[in-house]
């Protein structure tokens, strides 16, 4: 039961932080100040939308990464309690405990790895921060 709540709980935490995406900061330069923030996220919109029609991805998204470190702890907790059940006489409970173990494991890793800061297809920032220069916007990072 406790691992069904584990569960659930990085679930509703991977799907919050899988459907987060990065944009461009844009410097105040006086092109920024004249449009103002509404204008300019608008444009960051649109070169955004004129990237992905082009071709350029965003990125793979974080739900991709939890569910494969989750698989990855799972099937490496499996292993290694198979040797130890194997070692100690019960080779199938030491798969089920450690596949469970390494699952929990596995999943915890991948949901503290999601909480980084996301950062895009080099591609696809570098289509949006030129679309958004020759606007006339400086661009300073991605966040």
């Amino acid at each position: 039961m406790k691992l069904l709540l584990i569960l659930m709980a990085g679930l509703i935490v991977l799907g919050v932080s899988a459907c987060s995406s990065t944009k461009p900061i844009l410097y105040p330069n006086s092109h920024f100040q004249s449009v103002g923030r509404e204008a300019a996220e608008q444009d960051i919109e649109a070169c955004k939308q004129m990237a992905a029609s082009s071709g350029a991805q965003e990125g793979s998204g974080r739900g991709g990464n939890v569910a494969t470190s989750t698989a990855m702890g799972a099937g490496v907790g499996a292993a290694s309690g198979a040797v130890g059940g194997a070692i100690y006489g019960s080779a199938a409970h030491g798969s089920i405990i450690g596949a469970t173990s390494g699952a929990v494991a596995g999943l915890l890793r991948g949901i503290f790895y999601s909480a980084r800061p996301a950062q895009p297809n080099q591609a696809y920032a570098n289509f949006v921060s030129r679309c958004l220069q020759e606007k006339g916007y400086e661009i300073t990072g991605w966040q």
